[in-house]
């Protein structure tokens, strides 16, 4: 049979704090027994007492759940539990109403060994790749100089030295903005995550630096957390991680832009040599010199070489050379026009002398005579005219006329 459900809580009948207790009490134990992994943060243990409590903390985010067992229980799974320790633990929450927290409490606890923790980041690895985040082309160069720098690491550590020391002694006059986390235990994920955010945001910053020094696999977890390494996938700056010594490879290490072995090596990638560039630029202008200098010289030597031509030696031979051509060629020009002009001459006369030849003029000058009736006719025959009519007659020297006598038989 079922229970009737209970009325719903108004202004006018609201719930005794019992019964709200009460009732999230209910919707806790709902949940029932689960298994649990976490970071031990704390561990309290009372001399005397049966009971031991724990602060178990998410590694990736700032939440905290208290943990309640048997000294048994502790002794059994886990002996030498320290603070900052790995564990999966079965246990079921508790809602205490009279002080109204929240525990868990477990009845079983597994201390996480290297060995499960080195298969946890392989397989994390694996998926983060298929992800994409590791690839080649999304990562981003640093600029060659950049203006001011950014720093997350531990609070006085060598690596936050070795950091600023090497790229001050490289460029004096590089800026840095520091931010000082945990690099261990359970606050250093959040801790970095929100300088990452908070660097990221700073527009002033063209490069962000990860560094921490080196350590067992234990304290360069943090560095391979899921929440960190997509933090630093997320980030528009360019990020260079510098974790630990050549040796170690945490995850971050393939997600962020830039992997440098060392922080000191860290300051050597980002930060140029002022020295190495001073003796760089003054190479280049040996170079540059060098070459400007030996273009001027062939250049000059081509100019000599010009200037001794005989065109340019001696530039009024050209103008003689081009007044003798012209001459000849004008003189030239008269002979062809004396000899066109002799040559039409002598034929125009030998074609006056045909024309003369052929002339009436000529055969009247031998004492013949042409005679013309009135009409201007030619007569060649006597019958051609009558007795009587009166004929003109041409000579060689003058004109006359005449009458026909009587014919006379030939």
């Amino acid at each position: 049979m079922t229970q009737p459900e209970s009325p719903r809580s108004t202004p006018e009948e609201p719930w005794p704090v019992r019964v709200v207790s009460q009732k999230i009490g209910a919707w806790v134990a709902k949940l029932g027994w689960v298994w649990v992994d976490g970071q031990v943060a704390q561990i309290s243990r009372r001399p005397g007492a049966s009971t031991v409590f724990l602060t178990l903390r998410d590694p990736s985010a700032d939440l905290s759940l208290t943990v309640t067992t048997n000294r048994d229980v502790l002794d059994l799974g886990a002996p030498s539990l320290e603070e900052g320790a790995r564990v999966v633990l079965h246990a079921k929450p508790e809602f205490y109403a009279a002080r109204g927290t929240l525990s868990l409490r477990a009845d079983e606890i597994r201390q996480v060994g290297l060995g499960e923790l080195l298969a946890r980041l392989e397989k994390l690895k694996k998926l983060l790749a298929a992800e994409g985040l590791f690839a080649r082309e999304r990562k981003r160069r640093p600029p060659f100089l950049p203006s001011r720098i950014g720093l997350i690491t531990g609070r006085s550590s060598a690596a936050e030295r070795d950091v600023l020391t090497n790229a001050r002694r490289r460029w004096p006059a590089v800026e840095f903005r520091v931010i000082n986390v945990a690099v261990q235990g359970p606050t250093a994920v959040p801790q970095m995550i929100d300088a990452l955010k908070v660097l990221d945001g700073d527009d002033t910053i063209d490069v962000i630096i990860l560094a921490r020094g080196g350590g067992s696999v234990e304290d360069l977890l943090p560095f391979s957390d899921e929440a960190l390494c997509r933090a630093v996938f997320a980030c528009r700056t360019p990020v260079v991680s510098a974790i630990g010594h050549e040796t170690d490879t945490p995850l971050v290490d393939y997600v962020a832009d830039v992997r440098a072995s060392t922080p000191t090596d860290a300051a050597k990638r980002i930060v140029p040599d002022l020295a190495e560039e001073l003796r760089l630029i003054g190479l280049a202008r040996q170079r540059l010199n060098r070459a400007v200098t030996g273009l001027l010289d062939r250049e000059q030597h081509r100019l000599d070489a010009i200037r001794t031509r005989p065109v340019l030696a001696r530039p009024h031979v050209m103008i003689e050379q081009r007044a003798t051509e012209v001459s000849a060629l004008r003189d030239r020009a008269a002979r062809c026009l004396a000899h066109r002009l002799s040559t039409a001459t002598g034929e125009l006369h030998h074609t006056l002398a045909r024309l003369r030849a052929l002339s009436p003029a000529a055969t009247l000058q031998r004492g013949y005579a042409i005679v013309q009736r009135e009409d201007g006719h030619v007569v060649r025959r006597a019958a051609e005219v009558s007795e009587g009519d009166l004929v003109h007659v041409r000579l060689a020297e003058g004109a006359l006329s005449a009458r026909v006598a009587p014919a006379t038989p030939e």
